[in-house]
This record gives structure tokens, C-alpha cells and sequence, in this order.
């Protein structure tokens, strides 16, 4: 009954009123949702959907809820069905096949000259499409290699540039905490980071020590930035002048987490709380409209 509703379904999403969405997460990729009317699927179960790339396997990642409680009206893709046996030995046979064609795209672009990295090749389930990623500093005109792969591989081909940061992405590895990266275990989207995020959080601003694997900047600066922000409200900057005790002070540091703010002078080196200096700044604020 569900596949029959399916078939008139899979050819793009739809929005749903009905039914159940689930978070499905491929290999190297960000969970994507789906919809479905099994409320039993669990986490872990391996499953055929249909993707804007074809018909793929994915593990489910999230459990079953109702469409009614999915925030965004996005067009969801059906999951079409658990996995049967047949699609596991599929799925292998399709990650043997892949590595075949990985020569064979390799090989072509070396021998067209071709200005591009070959990063990874990956059929669909059904075997109709295989999909290669690349990156390349400039376009690459690739009209000659899609022959030759058409030709030898007798499917349809796509060849999709990637950026730097889905590069890390996909290869993995590990951040300057020690940890396995980011964007290669749970962080699902790319958020705009920006060099104010550092200044923000009172960082050196040395763009290595800021940067990541992939050569942006680190994802992890937007984790805490909201945080500092509420932190920081009613401090002045660094830099700032104020009169304390009858002296003269410059702020040369403030540390939001522990709370301390030190002053200096020609003579004096003073560690206030940020209390204490909302508190003087306030009252030098009043002064100024009396």
C-alpha cells in the first residue's frame, strides 16, 4: 500500500500533511529528512530512499515523528522501504564498482590533461548514475571526459565540483583539539564564519591558528560566539579609559569567563570584576547627560 503511494511520489517531494518524518544520514554527509508512514522504524535501520541523486541507501538516524511537528514546510522524499538483502549485496557490489570507476575516471583525466582532483566515485543504489567529486581551483571544461566515462561505464555520469570545506568533509580527520573534525561527524550545515567571531571571543588574531583543515576559517568559532556576546553586554572595549579611585586606567584585558577586567595605568596594574566596571561605566554615562 505504501509503495503503491510512493510510485506517484518519486519523482520530486511534496509537502505533507500526513504520516511520519524520519532523519536519514548517508556516508561523509549531513542527515537529511524523509517521510514515511512506518512509525516503527528505528535508529540504525538501514533503508532505500529516494534523493535528488537517485534511488540511495542510508541509515535511519533519528526516530519516527509526525509531519505536523516538522517546523519546515520543505518537500520531503519518500523512504521507499527497509533494506532487504538484496539491497545490501547491492550496495556492496556498488561500493566494488565504485572503486573500478575511480581508476577509470582518474586515468581519463590524466590522460586529457584535465586541471582537477579526483576525490571520491559512488554509484546510486540502482546502479542507473554514478557520481564523481572533484575539486579544482578553476572551471574545468569536462564535455571530452563525460564521453569517454559514458562510453566505458554505460550509465549516466555526474561530475560535481566540491568546495574546500566539503573536501574535509569527506576525507575526515582531526581538529587542533584532538578530536575527530566537525563537519565529518555531527555538524550538519555550514554556518557563516567571520574574523569579528574571533574578535569577539578576545582570540589572537592569527588566521593559521584560526583555520581549519579545509583553509576557512574554524566552524567551532560560531559554537560560542552568542555566548560571548550576552557576556559582553555593558563592557566597554579594550582600550577604554576610565577614572577609578581619583586615577586614570586604561582596560588592557577582560576575561568574560572568569569575570575579570584589568586596568592599567603608568603606576598601578588593578584586576576589577566586570561588575565593577559596568557599574563604573554607568555611572560615567549618567554623569555625562547631568
Amino acid at each position: 500500500m505504501e509503495e503503491k503511494r510512493i510510485e506517484s511520489q518519486i519523482a520530486e517531494g511534496q509537502v505533507y500533511t500526513d504520516g511520519y518524518y524520519v532523519s536519514v544520514t548517508f556516508p561523509n554527509s549531513r542527515p537529511y529528512y524523509f517521510h514515511t508512514y512506518n512509525d516503527t522504524l528505528t535508529i540504525g535501520t538501514n533503508v532505500v530512499v529516494e534523493t535528488i541523486r537517485g534511488v540511495e541507501m542510508g541509515v535511519i538516524s533519528g526516530q519516527a515523528k509526525p509531519v505536523s511537528e516538522l517546523k519546515s514546510e520543505i518537500p520531503l522524499k519518500p523512504v521507499i522501504r527497509i533494506a532487504t538483502e538484496m539491497d545490501e549485496r547491492a550496495h556492496q557490489e556498488n561500493l566494488e564498482s565504485a572503486k573500478s570507476a575511480y581508476k577509470i575516471c582518474e586515468s581519463n583525466i590524466s590522460k586529457l590533461g584535465l586541471d582537477m582532483k579526483l576525490l571520491q566515485a559512488e554509484y546510486t543504489l540502482d546502479k542507473q548514475k554514478v557520481i564523481f567529486l572533484y575539486i579544482a581551483d578553476n572551471r574545468v571544461d569536462f564535455r571530452e571526459l563525460l564521453k569517454e566515462l559514458a562510453a566505458a561505464l554505460h550509465c549516466r555520469i555526474e561530475l560535481r565540483q566540491i568546495g574546500t570545506r566539503d573536501r574535509s568533509r569527506l576525507i575526515g580527520g582531526l581538529g587542533p583539539c584532538g578530536l575527530p573534525l566537525c563537519c565529518n561527524t555531527f555538524l550538519g550545515e555550514f554556518d557563516g564564519i567571520s574574523i569579528n567571531m574571533a574578535k569577539n571571543q578576545f582570540l589572537a588574531l592569527n588566521i593559521q591558528k584560526l583555520s581549519g583543515q579545509c583553509g576557512k576559517l574554524l566552524c567551532c568559532l560560531k559554537y560560542e560566539d552568542d555566548d560571548y556576546t550576552k557576556l559582553k553586554e555593558g563592557l566597554p572595549r579594550i582600550g577604554y579609559r576610565l577614572f577609578y579611585e581619583g586615577e586614570q586606567y586604561k582596560i588592557t584585558s577582560i576575561n568574560v569567563l572568569t569575570g575579570d577586567v584589568r586596568i592599567e595605568n603608568a603606576e598601578n596594574s588593578r584586576l576589577l570584576t566586570v561588575d565593577e566596571i559596568r557599574q563604573i561605566v554607568n555611572k560615567a554615562k549618567r554623569e555625562e547627560h547631568e
